[in-house]
């Protein structure tokens, strides 16, 4: 009798919370953010690859109220657990609010926000969240974290485009389905991306003059120099960083001198250890865009100074040039995978994790 009158207590008490209706802001303590944000005057800001925001709130619909300054795009999941293929995406431009969710049954749910999309796309701001229901608190599901820092392979650039010789869309940038969300999703890890388009250790593609990565992993923002990110403000620590950096650096048939690169990699490995302690392991991994960059990787790990710092290569065979590549000759899902296929037995080796005997998407 007292099990019975205990449930329908609770059934009680959950039928109140769903009748309710409530606002929150968007920096409201019970919203899980997974990224480098900005809190302040009720909003939350971003503009890196990636972040993640997880919404629970007992009721039957969900609304957002945000700001754009650019034009982005996000990933949707409502009550399911995020896999490489999103409920829905959506668009994000200018000023306005958007439904994340309705029709649900009354009762708990969760939406996982991530977006899309990378920092030159544009900031986010979220002021707030509706429902018809009552806000709960959601919290990180894994114990595990890797944090990726890299540049349009990260990023997700052109993943989605039907082939090499199609121009960039953002809409067709997915950062969900590149090696670093598939590693992610393979050790069952949170994932943090770090990444920038045509960006590289010691040159950008083409020269171009703007920051280099060692420069804007100490932001906040991915597009702005002038908030500087501090260690360890959310909590986050990972398990692991691994570097992905080097195709810009080797781009348009040049490459800085391995004196200025290996300077510039010390930097980068250096704040990492500022930032989580020299235990953390490091990987660093090279892609396939020249051979060169190889041996500049190999002896930038080795010339660093620092503990806990391993390299691998991901060779010219891992993927091809036809059915594996996306928009400007990108890495697609398809080639995206096997890129982390190549990673994650180093990443098993580094953390100690096992390698789970599942596919690789």
């Amino acid at each position: 009798m007292k099990h019975l009158l205990t449930i329908i207590a609770t059934l009680a008490t959950c039928s109140l919370l769903c009748s309710a209706r409530e606002t929150a802001a968007g920096d409201d303590g019970r919203i899980f953010i997974e990224g480098r944000t900005l809190t302040e005057d009720g909003k939350v800001s971003f503009d890196w690859s990636g972040v993640t925001l997880r919404i629970r709130f007992c009721g039957t619909s969900l609304e957002m109220a945000y700001s754009d300054s650019g034009h982005d795009w996000m990933n949707v999941w409502v009550d399911e657990t995020p896999s490489a293929k999103e409920q829905k995406k959506i668009e994000l431009k200018g000023e306005g609010s958007i439904t994340l969710a309705s029709g649900l049954r009354k009762g708990e749910h969760e939406v996982v926000l991530q977006k899309r999309t990378e920092g030159e796309q544009g900031r986010i701001s979220i002021s707030g969240f509706d429902t018809d229901g009552k806000f709960l608190k959601a919290s990180d599901p894994f114990r595990r974290h890797i944090e990726f820092i890299g540049d349009s392979y990260t990023c997700g650039y052109g993943t989605e485009a039907a082939n090499r010789n199609c121009p960039f869309k953002a809409e067709e940038e997915n950062c969900n389905l590149t090696y670093a969300a598939i590693i992610g999703r393979h050790f069952d890890a949170g994932v943090r991306h770090i990444s920038h388009s045509g960006r590289g250790i010691a040159r950008n593609y083409g020269d171009a003059p703007d920051a280099l990565m060692p420069e804007r992993y100490t932001r906040t923002f991915d597009c702005s120099e002038k908030e500087g990110w501090k260690a360890g403000s959310d909590g986050f620590k990972p398990d692991v960083v691994v570097i992905y950096l080097g195709t810009n650096d080797f781009s348009t048939g040049k490459q800085p001198s391995l004196g200025a690169w290996c300077q510039q990699y010390t930097t980068l490995l250096e704040q990492i250890a500022s930032n989580y302690g020299s235990d953390i392991p490091v990987l660093c991994a090279a892609s396939n865009c020249d051979e060169l960059l190889a041996d500049y990787v190999k002896e930038a790990a080795r010339s660093c100074g620092l503990k806990n710092v391993r390299w691998t290569a991901v060779n010219k065979g891992a993927h091809d040039i036809e059915g594996d590549l996306g928009a400007s000759w990108h890495p697609n899902y398809k080639g995206q995978r096997k890129v982390a296929a190549c990673m994650i037995p180093y990443i098993a080796t580094l953390t100690g994790w096992d390698m789970p005997f599942k596919a690789i998407e």
